[in-house]
């Protein structure tokens, strides 16, 4: 008969909360065991048990087999889930030389993937744990990756991050975060004021070179390797083809874990630094690249909000709510430095209470 789940703690090596199931039998984890055992990697039937859990319907599992040996199930259901583009960008990472999952097997039309098992010590509970010495390691280390990921695009590959996707995205701010969880109507001074602040970033992002992005390059979709210079990259399924700072302000500016500004500059300037010594096209004049670096990182803040209080909603995982306060606070911070954002200051005030830092502007 074939195994289904032994369970493990709350909290997986991402820090995400682990995947849950009911008593009564799961005919996709049935399936999936199944197809992981006619892989045929490894003699035997696998036994599967959590291994993460994401903001989507994606589940992951790892398999152990009866000698030992392990592999993590990807299970995607292909009415929700499309394992393809998992599969292509996979690609794209192995061929720029970064560490990734390997696709051991694959049936995207039932939406399994067999993955290579790369452990279970995540980016984000390290970093929540270390010194300054060893936090500065890592982020150097992702910092590294991120150039080589960037130096490796190629245009016409992989989806345009097109003024309609950033649209859409910067939508989800008013529908969820505004009108659903704070149940705020803005007034017509307020719409205003919100469509010009989504006008200059959409601009700004627009008008940045373009390149690879991963979308959600994060310490959560990091884990540690054998070499603590070189992440392994996980989540790279929404991979685009868009602006040179996303990538840059999304490991930075996190949605789990927080940094002081001054250790923020710094790592920022080791990347910019990095990137015009590999030829990468970011602006020449530090000041410009900050300016560009800060809306980038409001237009995904603002996205983000949207989403977490969509999860919540529709999705029914309020644990993301508690992430909240720490967006708030960044998009505080960089609209009260520029002209263009400020409009956005009274909206925010109306959605949460202002916890402002100094920062620094150039």
């Amino acid at each position: 008969m074939l195994s289904i789940l032994a369970f493990l703690p709350s909290k997986d090596a991402f820090g995400r909360p682990a995947p849950t199931m009911n008593t009564s039998i799961d005919a996709r984890l049935l399936s999936g065991t199944e197809f992981a055992a006619q892989s045929q990697l490894y003699p035997g039937t696998p036994v599967l048990t959590p291994a993460s859990a994401d903001a989507s319907f994606r589940r992951y599992f790892r398999a152990t087999w009866p000698g030992g040996e392990t592999a993590v199930l990807m299970d995607a259901p292909p009415d929700k889930e499309d394992v393809r583009p998992f599969i292509q960008i996979a690609g794209l990472m192995a061929g720029a030389d970064l560490v990734a999952p390997k696709i051991l097997a694959a049936d995207p039309i039932n939406g399994y993937l067999l993955l290579n098992d790369l452990g279970s010590t995540g980016y984000l509970k390290t970093l929540h744990a270390a010194d300054t010495k060893t936090a500065d390691t890592l982020m150097r280390g992702a910092i590294k990756a991120l150039v080589q990921w960037q130096l490796s695009s190629k245009a016409d590959i992989l989806p345009a991050y097109d003024e309609a996707l950033l649209r859409r995205e910067l939508a989800l701010f008013p529908e969820w975060c505004i009108a659903r969880h704070a149940g705020i109507e803005l007034t017509e001074k307020e719409q205003d004021w919100l469509n010009g602040v989504m006008d200059a970033l959409a601009a700004s992002a627009l008008a940045q070179p373009q390149v690879f992005v991963h979308r959600d390059y994060m310490p959560r979709n990091m884990m540690l390797t054998d070499d603590p210079n070189t992440p392994a990259i996980l989540d790279f399924q929404d991979a685009v083809y868009g602006p040179i700072t996303y990538d840059v302000v999304s490991l930075f500016r996190d949605a789990f874990i927080s940094w002081d500004e001054e250790r923020e500059l710094d790592w920022v300037i080791r990347y910019w630094e990095q990137a015009r010594k590999a030829g990468l096209p970011v602006h020449s004049d530090f000041g410009d690249f900050w300016r560009t670096y800060e809306f980038m990182g409001l237009q995904r803040h603002l996205k983000v909000l949207g989403i977490f209080c969509r999860l919540n909603y529709r999705d029914g995982k309020g644990h993301y709510l508690e992430d909240l306060p720490r967006f708030f606070n960044y998009a505080y911070r960089t609209a009260e430095r520029y002209a263009e954002l400020r409009p956005l200051v009274p909206i925010l005030e109306r959605l949460s209470p202002r916890d402002l830092q100094i920062g620094y502007t150039f």
